[in-house]
């Protein structure tokens, strides 16, 4: 689950099938940006019905490159006690080396 920096609260699934899948986060977010937004002020991601976890790599990276801003203001919760900012987790995005 995702809150905009508007305040929406937006839900995605994660599916892991044989051939591929993608995270709740992906789905999540793809759904705000279908709402015309594209800012996150917190995101979580729950296995089962207490298991908090971290967003892989590769959602770290897409919560960035869908709006620079969100590196420093996006936070993410790790636990019931535990949240940090997206960039204590993503501190080198993919284009500091590639500039796209």
């Amino acid at each position: 689950a995702l809150l905009s920096s508007n305040g929406n609260l937006y839900l995605g699934v994660c599916i892991d099938v044989g051939s591929d899948g993608f995270c709740a986060e992906y789905s999540a977010i793809a759904a705000m940006i279908t709402a015309g937004e594209s800012r996150i002020s917190k995101i979580v991601a729950v296995w089962g019905e207490s298991t908090v976890l971290p967003p892989c790599g590769r959602c770290r990276e897409f919560m960035y490159q869908i709006d620079k801003s969100n590196l420093a203001s996006t936070e993410v919760i790790l636990d019931e006690a535990s949240v940090v900012k997206l960039y204590d987790l993503l501190p080198h995005p993919y284009d500091e080396v590639w500039n796209t």
